[in-house]
């Protein structure tokens, strides 16, 4: 089932505790290329290829881009004073796209016996996977193993509780470890490159399952084994981890970056090791998203 065309997206601000409708980053486009039939024809035979979006993120590298920075930022009201650099600092889009920002503008939850959101964006929060009634459509749902690639590594995790965090193009757009632990290498697993914006998502969930994505096994030290998943999209130029594997890492460490589009993560817990916050349940269980910041508490150990 899917929305009606042209539906607003709507999202809880964590913050206030107000519903607000998304501002989406090229929407007339989204919409042209998912909801309308010759821009679906389009999108299959040639957005969701790798050299689309390859030959988007070399634009995104060019010095040339620099221009699209200050229309960005005045545009969508994001505060320079959060940033480690000055916006005319940056060498290129990109450079700016995947920016970090200053010391202290993202407090992390320091409670070990919290797990906290791993980027900025906007969160559905599921507590039992295998007892979802959908995700951002009620009734659409996906088959676990062939988001991980692993029929038997699914079946550990499909009692479990699952975070998919959307990040807008208009986000911070670095990545986290959502607790303390030892992750191992990222493992690649190979797929397409379609959008993963709200348009798309609530026409086709399966995009999560088709796109290219990273998986990361963290031995938390106090919530068991997590899986860390990194979708790539329409116009993401890379998906860069900046961790070292197996060397120890704190809630909040950085994980890695995306380069410029709308991307996801996706969190993975363990049967009876973590239960999520009691806002970000409420909100999914009406499909609607939760938006919080890197940092912010996603659950407790249980």
């Amino acid at each position: 089932m899917s929305p009606p065309p042209r539906a607003p997206v709507q999202y809880a601000d964590r913050t206030t505790g107000d519903r607000r409708t998304e501002d989406i980053y090229g929407e007339a486009w989204l919409r042209w290329a998912y909801e309308h039939p010759i821009g679906r024809l389009t999108t299959a035979a040639v957005v969701k290829r790798a050299l689309f979006s390859r030959v988007y993120g070399w634009c995104m590298d060019r010095a040339s881009s620099r221009e699209r920075i200050e229309p960005f930022i005045a545009q969508y009201g994001l505060d320079e004073s959060e940033f480690e650099r000055a916006p005319a600092e940056f060498i290129s889009f990109n450079d700016f796209f995947s920016r970090r920002l200053r010391v202290g503008a993202r407090p992390i939850d320091a409670n070990p016996a919290h797990v906290v959101f791993p980027a900025d964006g906007r969160h559905l929060g599921i507590a039992n996977v295998s007892a979802a009634k959908g995700f951002y459509v009620k009734g659409q749902i996906f088959d676990l193993g062939v988001l991980l690639g692993d029929g038997r590594l699914a079946d550990r995790y499909r009692e479990g509780g699952m975070v998919i965090s959307r990040l807008c193009p208009v986000d911070y757009h670095r990545f986290h470890f959502p607790a303390a632990g030892a992750p191992s290498s990222p493992g690649r697993i190979p797929g397409h490159l379609w959008s993963v914006s709200p348009i798309a998502l609530r026409r086709n969930l399966q995009f999560l399952t088709q796109n290219k994505r990273f998986l990361t096994v963290l031995r938390s030290e106090t919530a068991g084994q997590i899986l860390i998943l990194e979708v790539g999209a329409t116009n993401v130029g890379s998906v860069v981890q900046t961790y070292t594997p197996e060397e120890r890492v704190a809630a909040g460490d950085e994980k890695g970056f995306f380069q410029f589009g709308g991307s996801v993560t996706i969190t993975l817990f363990e049967p009876g090791r973590v239960a999520l916050a009691d806002d970000l349940q409420h909100h999914s269980s009406q499909q609607i998203e939760l938006y919080a910041r890197m940092g912010d508490t996603m659950g407790r150990v249980l």
